[in-house]
């Protein structure tokens, strides 16, 4: 998938003229130095926020925001999962660049104990930020990664990428961390060890046999190890839940795990309570916080307040309670005095999970109008998403922009203050290849965690698939030479960005390879002897 034009400058050069950095008072404002909120949720559909269209789950907060500053309504990620897209949205380059991808199929980093991560080479616009002076924090998920060669390195780690502070999760919710049915890894892994077991049984029960007919002259020594190990893998999969939620499933602030296993009732009010401190500790000077919600990803961790409320279940639960959330943050703006001095960002970082279903149960997202959902490399529910601006007094209330726009555009945003071209009135879209949904004319890939984006479960357009996104954002009517009179000038210059952009690529390592993302126990934070992990 390609968008025709990549739109680098394009927020840019909207904020810009909407800031007035393009403008006779460019000097006053690019001098007065913000402090900067951005608001992350985790999964969430663009479809499932009152003001982009949602009827019936309450988000009073969120669409606040909106009437009070400026809606993006063409915002879209770098990616359709959560890593490679936060590393593009930290550094303003596509993961591709950084080598956040993979070549074998593991589109995001698998446990928290892992080489892989956000390369400490990369540039973010926290550390920019923070050499210009703001204080910085994470608070939440992270999911790029912590060390590189032992446990206490912390290569990764948000401190050693511009961020002064971090309280939350280094590595991301899921089901596993309450042993829900669905499960990220936990059932596969199952799945191995099973096969694992029942080849060691074969083996072990093949050497008895055949020491025992003198059909090979070998000792007893491998017969016994093979049943040892096979008792031991039986075993294993009892322990396999404790184990993913010890090793995944923690809580750090700074460099020291607070909670391990985290206590999920308490952890709403604990990362509130940190963004007050942080805001009440410096809202004196300069600060860029980072809040990135773990909702609203499965298991959907919701505290008894909001549970049952909603019109939607659990998930429409948790939606709505992290809608509160957001009014917590920006009430505390209010209680502070900050408000007029804080420029808010509100976004998802991929669009909602259409396989987070179990029955007739959907615990994943709505992505409105467009198709598709988190996972799917290229239609636009995976990577469409809310983007909110609001600067009281500088940003115009209730402004709407329809330009195409990119999470990866807030780091020239940031940390430049820059402009750029008044982009086409017409968006291009091309895919190369788009996944096989299952069942088939289903709009998602059930009975698998999301779809492929290679392999035998793709399918290959050659010419691609050409779209009008500003005709046609459901991407239901696939332009052609006949229907289309610029398709070949369009799908041409689409070939030649291409080619244009794999030009500028370099070799970098891939963090999310089998090498740098197979779980490492000497990489495991711990706060004690893992596995005895309890704090």
């Amino acid at each position: 998938m390609l968008h025709l034009d990549h739109p680098w400058h394009w927020l840019t050069a909207t904020l810009g003229v909407l800031l007035g950095f393009i403008s006779s008072t460019c000097g006053d404002l690019a001098g007065s130095r913000p402090n900067m909120l951005l608001l992350m949720a985790d999964d969430l559909g663009i479809g499932d926020v009152g003001c982009y269209g949602n009827r019936t789950i309450r988000t009073p907060n969120i669409d606040r925001l909106a009437e009070d500053g400026v809606m993006l309504t063409q915002h879209i990620a770098a990616a359709s999962v959560c890593t490679p897209s936060r590393a593009a949205f930290l550094t303003g380059r596509y993961p591709v660049r950084s080598g956040m991808v993979s070549s074998d199929g593991d589109r995001v980093l698998q446990w928290a104990g892992v080489s892989g991560g956000l390369p400490t080479n990369e540039t973010t616009f926290a550390k920019i930020l923070q050499d210009k002076g703001y204080v910085t924090g994470l608070i939440g998920k992270w999911h790029l990664g912590l060390n590189c060669e032992s446990s206490r390195d912390h290569c990764h780690h948000p401190l050693h990428h511009g961020f002064a502070h971090f309280h939350g999760m280094p590595f991301s919710m899921m089901g596993d961390c309450v042993l829900w049915e669905l499960s990220e890894k936990r059932r596969g892994l199952e799945r191995k060890l099973n096969l694992c077991t029942q080849i060691t049984i074969l083996a072990a029960l093949t050497l008895t046999v055949a020491k025992l007919a003198c059909l090979v002259p070998l000792p007893w020594t491998p017969a016994i190890w093979s049943a040892v190990a096979a008792a031991l893998l039986s075993t294993t999969p009892y322990f396999l839940g404790t184990l993913i939620v010890h090793a995944d499933c923690f809580l750090m602030k700074d460099h020291a795990v607070t909670e391990q296993p985290m206590r999920f009732k308490n952890t709403t009010p604990l990362l509130l309570e940190d963004a007050e401190s942080f805001l009440r500790r410096n809202k004196q000077r300069p600060f860029l916080l980072f809040f990135s919600f773990l909702h609203v990803h499965i298991p959907l961790i919701t505290t008894e307040d909001f549970l049952g409320k909603s019109l939607h279940g659990l998930y429409g639960d948790n939606v709505e309670e992290m809608d509160w959330m957001v009014g917590q943050i920006l009430d505390m703006l209010d209680k502070e005095g900050l408000t007029n001095n804080t420029l808010v960002y509100f976004t998802s970082d991929n669009g909602g999970s259409l396989e987070s279903q179990l029955g007739n149960n959907q615990y994943g997202g709505w992505n409105g109008i467009y198709k598709g959902g988190k996972g799917m490399g290229g239609w636009e529910g995976g990577i469409h998403v809310p983007g909110i601006f609001r600067w009281p007094g500088v940003l115009p209330a209730g402004r709407v922009i329809n330009e195409p726009t990119s999470l990866m555009d807030v780091f020239p945003t940031m940390v430049q203050l820059g402009g750029g071209q008044v982009p086409q009135d017409r968006v291009w879209k091309v895919h190369y290849l788009t996944p096989q949904f299952q069942p088939e004319g289903a709009g998602a890939c059930y009975g698998r965690g999301v779809c492929p984006c290679f392999g035998d479960k793709v399918t290959q357009h050659d010419p691609p698939l050409l779209f009008d996104l500003s005709r046609d954002p459901s991407e239901t009517h696939v332009l052609t030479a006949a229907t289309e009179p610029l398709f070949h000038q369009v799908v041409d210059t689409v070939q030649r960005a291409v080619e244009a952009h794999q030009r500028t690529l370099r070799p970098v390592p891939l963090q999310l390879d089998t090498p740098h993302n197979t779980w490492k126990p000497w990489l495991q934070p711990c706060c004690g002897l893992f596995p005895f992990c309890r704090c």
